[in-house]
């Protein structure tokens, strides 16, 4: 059988490292609801992050709804289709309709150019997506957004430690969102945070996660279930003590496919910002079936056969998957749509053998025919 390559797998600390974290919970019983495990792991992360304040969450979907719900908004928010459809979902699970604006050919992030023109009375925020570690022109949308006093919430699920000029990508807007699934760089097992500037926001965010409880006889609010556990800010403490070195691992996983991949006809792949420094997220690159002879389509399902998983992502658009059928795909976005039907992100994560990525690389060289 063959060996098996997957797109991404799951940073873990030293079996060791995590029992002896979690070891306490076994003296006191306290698993949940704000921990001593959950207060540290929040510190920590303020720390790492260079950020004013944050709320942990027990997912990252769940951290971007409850903000949404949060900040109060009404009417249309201006996002873009190509991302993850937990994006969408938030936005329209909150009543609020979204607005779709088309990404850059370059990085994939918000075209600034096209937002001002979607802007109606209805707006109230934009909600760009920092896409595959690629950073949105942070610039350029607070100046749209001072303009017509619109809200700015940050999609940073594949964002975790970058910087933009040397500031971390979570102070930029009004807040940010941050997942830590188990397949991104940096994970809880299951997770997500927001990062915000007004700690009346974090007080709302409080109020939301947990029931809309403010003490044992008052509820003043309705809310859910969305607390992180004493297990998931354990393995976020441990995960936390080993980034930077996971990072630089990704990074030669990067590098390597940079030299096998780079300057061939029919294959677009994204360089790295200049201004900014990455976390080395996905690696994903877009085939020109014109030039390279066959389609992702086809590559994705060779690779297959090789036991090779790359995964087409994002695709479809959100915008057209069934649930939004007829319903938010109106809106014109060529770029979005091109880069979905032929991007395809390759396997990538710390561990990953520098001779299994030329082995992926070769095979994908080997189907050129054009």
């Amino acid at each position: 059988m063959k060996k098996q390559i997957m797109v991404a797998r799951s940073s873990m600390p030293p079996f060791e490292e995590y029992v002896k974290e979690i070891q306490s919970l076994w003296d006191t019983a306290w698993l949940t609801n704000m921990g001593r495990l959950h207060k540290e792991f929040e510190e920590k992360l303020v720390s790492f992050l260079k950020v004013p304040y944050i709320s942990l969450f027990c997912n990252g979907h769940l951290s971007l709804e409850l903000l949404l719900q949060a900040l109060k908004l009404e009417g249309e928010v201006i996002t873009t289709p190509f991302t993850f459809i937990s994006t969408t979902h938030a936005i329209v699970r909150n009543g609020l309709t979204p607005i779709f604006c088309d990404i850059n050919k370059d990085n994939y992030t918000i075209n600034v150019d096209q937002i001002e023109k979607l802007i109606t009375k209805k707006t109230s925020a934009i909600l760009p997506v920092h896409v595959y570690g690629h950073v949105c022109d942070t610039k350029a949308i607070e100046e749209i957004a001072n303009k017509y006093n619109l809200k700015v919430i940050y999609d940073a699920a594949h964002a975790f430690g970058v910087t933009i000029d040397g500031e971390a990508v979570g102070t930029f807007g009004d807040a940010s969102i941050f997942s830590f699934h188990a397949t991104k760089v940096f994970n809880t097992i299951e997770g997500g945070a927001v990062t915000f500037h007004d700690e009346n926001i974090g007080k709302e965010l409080y109020k939301l996660k947990n029931f809309g409880i403010q003490s044992e006889t008052v509820v003043d609010g309705v809310g859910v279930n969305a607390k992180m556990n004493e297990f998931q800010a354990a393995m976020g403490i441990c995960n936390l003590r080993h980034i930077d070195g996971e990072v630089e691992k990704r990074k030669k996983v990067v590098d390597r496919y940079f030299e096998n991949l780079e300057n061939i006809d029919g294959l677009c792949i994204t360089k790295e910002q200049k201004n900014v420094k990455s976390n080395y997220s996905y690696f994903p690159i877009v085939i020109d079936e014109t030039k390279f002879g066959i389609t992702r389509d086809e590559i994705y399902d060779e690779l297959r056969k090789e036991n090779i998983y790359a995964r087409k992502y994002f695709y479809p658009l959100t915008n057209q998957f069934q649930c939004y059928k007829g319903k938010f795909d109106k809106e014109q976005t060529p770029i979005a749509k091109y880069i979905s039907e032929r991007v395809l992100t390759l396997p990538l994560y710390a561990n990953l053998e520098l001779d299994d990525v030329d082995l992926i690389c070769n095979f994908i060289k080997s189907y050129k025919t054009a």
